[in-house]
């Protein structure tokens, strides 16, 4: 493979990474998620991509910048909408009253 050729696969790589994270927020959304590994996936993989934000600005990889900017932020999404199902599951709960 010439350089020509492996120009667009950091762009490739990017796009099939936030696809990814689509179909866990849609998956996420569908389910009504309130689990906790769930919650632990999205806290580890924001600091993860913190670390590569800081990582990628320092090495100029613009490519990389953009998937770990767009991962944070819908894995921020994420994670507040799992906590605000486990509040609702929560609450629901409590207000229901044994017979």
């Amino acid at each position: 493979m010439n350089n020509n050729n492996l120009d667009s696969l950091p762009y490739t790589a990017t796009s099939i990474s936030v696809v990814g994270r689509f179909i866990f927020m849609f998956l996420l959304y569908r389910n009504k998620s309130t689990n906790v590994l769930s919650l632990l996936f999205c806290i580890l993989n924001i600091a993860s991509s913190g670390m590569w934000i800081y990582y990628s600005v320092n090495n100029k990889d613009f490519p990389m910048i953009v998937r770990s900017s767009t991962e944070v932020s819908l894995l921020t999404i994420s994670a507040i909408y799992i906590i605000r199902n486990k509040a609702i599951e929560y609450y629901t709960n409590r207000q229901v009253l044994p017979s």
